[in-house]
C-alpha cells in the first residue's frame, strides 16, 4: 500500500507481445487555512496520486529479452490541461531493453532513483499520509533550485521529478538487492556539465522488509554558471501484520548560494478492514544558515475507505508549522504568493481516486 502509486499503475504483466493502456485519476475539493494571509476552498487533483494516461508496451525478443517502452502524460482533471511545463508524454517517455539475466536498459524522459528507491519502493510515509500536500515544501525560501515552480517545491525530489535525454540501468534482483544509475546528457556544446545529471539508487527487500539509498546530482545552466543541486536518501518500511511502519530521511543542497536542508520523518499504514484504512506521518525540517536556520514540523494523515479493487475515497490533511519569523509553506501549493502569511498553514481534503 505504501506503494501504491508504482501498484495502481501497474496492472498488466509483460506477456509474448502487448500494449497496455493505464493511468490514475484523483479529484477533490481542498480548504487552505492561510494562503497569501486568506482562507480558501478550492477544486485540486493529483493529490493523493497523480492524474495521468499512459501506453506501457512489451515485446518478447526471445531468450529471457524484452524491448520495451512507456509514454505517460500527466494532466489536470480541473481543466483537461497538461501540468505546466510538461508535454504530452511529459511524465514518462523511454524505450529500452530488459533481459532476466543482465537487467533494464531504458533510453528517454524518466524519474530519477530519488523516486525509484524512496518513493516508489514504499520507504516514504508522505505516499500514505496526505499525499503530494505532505512531501517536503516548508520555510526555505531561499533554497533557488532552477526550474522549479517557488524555488523549493518538492525540494528532495520523492513527489516524482523527471529527467530529460537519460540513460538509466537497473540490475535484476540479487539475493534481494538492486542497484541502479542513471545519467542525462545535457546537450550543451562546450561544457558536457551543463544540464546534465547523474542519479544512483541502492535496494534491498525480502520478506516484510525493505530498505532503499539514492543520490541525484542535476546542473542547471542559469545564465553562464552552472547550478549543481544534490540530494540524496534513505528510507526503509517493515510490515507488522496490518500495519506497515516507514521512515526516511533525505537532504538537498544549492552549491552555488551554499543553501542546505534536511528532513526526517516517519509514519504509516494502518488497516482496519479490508475497506477502511489511516495512514499518519510526521515531518521535521531545517535549513542551514543560507535558509535563516528555518525550520518545521508537520503532520499528515488520510483516511481511505476503498469502494472497490481500483476505486477509493479518502480524506486528507497537513498542518505545517514553522519556527517564528519564518512562513509556512506545504507542497502542492505551486506559487510564491500561496505561501502563508504566518508560520502556520493547514489543508484539509477530501478527494476520490480511482486507476485504470
Amino acid at each position: 500500500m505504501a506503494a501504491v502509486i508504482g501498484a495502481l499503475a501497474t496492472p498488466a504483466a509483460f506477456a509474448q507481445s502487448n500494449v497496455t493502456l493505464y493511468g490514475l485519476l484523483d479529484a477533490g475539493v481542498s480548504y487552505v487555512t492561510n494562503q497569501g494571509g486568506h482562507s480558501v476552498v478550492k477544486f485540486d487533483d493529483g493529490i493523493s496520486v497523480p492524474s495521468f494516461i499512459g501506453l506501457r508496451g512489451a515485446e518478447d525478443l526471445g531468450g529471457g529479452t524484452q524491448a520495451i517502452f512507456d509514454l505517460e502524460s500527466q494532466f489536470m482533471l480541473a481543466n483537461g490541461e497538461f501540468i505546466p511545463g510538461q508535454g504530452i508524454f511529459g511524465r514518462n517517455a523511454y524505450v529500452g531493453l530488459k533481459d532476466e539475466r543482465f537487467g533494464t536498459v531504458t533510453l528517454g524522459n524518466q524519474f530519477d532513483f530519488m523516486n525509484d528507491s524512496l518513493t516508489m519502493s514504499g520507504n516514504v510515509p508522505g505516499v500514505v499520509a496526505g499525499g503530494l500536500y505532505n512531501y517536503p515544501a516548508g520555510p526555505f525560501h531561499n533554497l533557488g533550485i532552477p526550474n522549479n515552480a517557488t524555488g523549493w517545491s518538492d525540494w528532495d525530489r520523492t513527489a516524482q521529478e523527471q529527467v530529460h535525454n537519460s540513460v538509466k540501468y537497473l540490475s535484476p534482483d540479487v539475493a534481494g538487492f538492486k542497484v541502479g544509475a542513471l545519467y542525462s546528457f545535457g546537450g550543451v556544446a562546450g561544457d558536457f556539465r551543463a544540464n546534465s545529471a547523474v542519479s544512483f539508487g541502492l535496494n534491498y527487500a525480502t520478506g516484510k522488509f525493505g530498505a532503499g539509498a539514492a543520490y541525484t546530482e542535476v546542473r542547471y545552466l542559469v545564465g553562464t554558471q552552472i547550478t549543481a543541486i544534490r540530494n540524496w536518501g534513505l528510507g526503509a518500511h517493515y510490515d507488522f501484520g496490518p500495519l506497515r511502519a516507514i521512515a526516511n530521511f533525505t537532504t538537498v543542497r544549492n552549491e552555488q548560494n551554499g543553501a542546505y536542508a534536511w528532513q526526517t520523518s516517519a509514519g504509516g499504514l494502518y488497516s482496519f478492514s479490508p475497506a477502511w484504512s489511516i495512514g499518519l506521518a510526521y515531518t521535521y525540517m531545517k535549513g542551514n544558515d543560507a535558509l535563516e536556520n528555518a525550520h518545521a514540523s508537520q503532520f499528515g494523515g488520510t483516511l481511505n475507505y476503498t469502494l472497490s479493487k481500483r476505486t477509493l475515497v479518502y480524506l486528507a490533511g497537513i498542518f505545517q508549522i514553522a519556527n517564528e519569523g519564518q512562513n509556512a509553506l506545504a507542497n502542492g501549493l505551486f506559487d510564491p504568493t500561496m505561501v502563508s502569511s504566518s508560520n502556520k498553514q493547514g489543508i484539509v481534503r477530501i478527494g476520490m481516486r480511482t486507476s485504470f
